[in-house]
């Protein structure tokens, strides 16, 4: 799909079929404003026949707002396969979030995006079109971008789709592209330690976030898969590592569940976890997924969570919470669709 290509791929793209250098320009100014192939105005009819096999063709297919301000979007691609992503509105602008697979196969046990299993990856293009998409949803274009901040947290796990991820976060900073800078771009896993490696190797500028949730490997296990692989220790190291070479803070996010992982013990132990390390814990009081048995501890004991927390010198706050009459969390609102076709 052409919408994979960087600019020179396909000006490289445009040379082979026998096209000059400046219709690949337009091709790549068409994708990256969110067009359809039927929009681009400056393209001869013959040109459109030969690129339509490898031209972009996801939408939207429906759209929800918050009262609130946030929007939640479906969008459909060429195998009407669909996915969810979330745009939600703060004082600095536009912070978008956006999956990377179709469904998601961790099977974390609060979550709604493992509901269905795993479909399929997305290319870095299918990944890149929902913020195209809803760039343009804005009134925004390549050269006039309205979105702001990416977050990698929408449904599937960006580090089970390794290649395409990366592709894609090179794509978007790129200065020929939407040129979102790489320091407002958040990256969040459920904690695959051979993924965190891989990338720092590749050397970015983005924020790692951890998905982390429990405060020992035995209580983790039994909410998230993923801990029977890699432990709470590892992952730690990993992060130290990461924020080590990057310089850059690292996040974590501790979904609190009733009765399961909010006691001042907890406190304890994210505290003995965290001591000495630059990082910051967003505490999120549990979404309720009706098709699970998990329940939220309340806002009000949320914050005294914090407030435990920050006693004992850990950053932490209670994450706002957005759109939850449009059903944001990840996957409610595709789970809900599946079920209605």
């Amino acid at each position: 799909m052409l919408a994979d290509l960087n600019y020179e791929e396909i000006l490289d793209y445009a040379k082979k079929i026998g096209l000059p250098a400046f219709r690949g320009e337009q091709v790549f100014d068409a994708i990256y404003s969110g067009k359809t192939l039927e929009e681009i105005s400056n393209l001869p009819k013959a040109i459109k026949e030969i690129i339509k096999e490898y031209y972009p063709n996801y939408k939207i297919t429906r759209r929800y707002e918050s009262k609130d301000g946030t929007r939640k979007y479906i969008i459909e691609y060429d195998d009407k396969n669909i996915v969810e992503c979330v745009l939600m509105k703060y004082k600095y602008g536009f912070t978008l979030c956006v999956s990377t697979q179709v469904g998601c196969r961790m099977g974390c046990k609060f979550c709604a995006s493992t509901l269905h299993g795993l479909a399929r990856n997305l290319s870095a293009g299918e990944i890149l079109g929902q913020v195209l998409l809803v760039n343009r949803d804005l009134g925004g274009s390549r050269k006039n971008r309205q979105i702001t901040n990416l977050v990698l947290m929408g449904s599937g796990e960006p580090l089970d789709n390794f290649d395409n991820v990366v592709k894609f976060i090179e794509l978007i900073s790129s200065g020929r592209g939407l040129n979102i800078s790489q320091r407002n771009i958040s990256l969040s896993t459920c904690g695959l330690v051979p993924g965190i490696y891989k990338l720092l190797e590749k050397d970015f500028n983005i924020t790692l976030t951890i998905s982390l949730h429990a405060t020992t490997d035995e209580e983790r296990a039994k909410i998230m898969p993923v801990a029977k692989a890699y432990s709470i220790e590892e992952i730690i190291k990993a992060c130290k590592d990461y924020c080590q070479k990057t310089g850059r803070r690292v996040y974590f996010e501790y979904t609190l569940i009733k009765g399961v992982n909010d006691s001042h013990e907890d406190v304890k132990r994210l505290s003995k976890l965290f001591k000495g390390f630059n990082c910051h814990v967003n505490v999120i009081p549990l979404n309720t997924v009706k098709e699970r048995t998990l329940q939220g501890t309340s806002r009000l004991e949320a914050y005294k969570f914090v407030d435990d927390l920050k006693s004992q010198g850990i950053s932490a706050t209670v994450r706002r919470t957005m759109g939850e009459d449009i059903e944001g969390a990840c996957g409610q609102l595709r789970n809900k669709i599946l079920k209605e076709n």
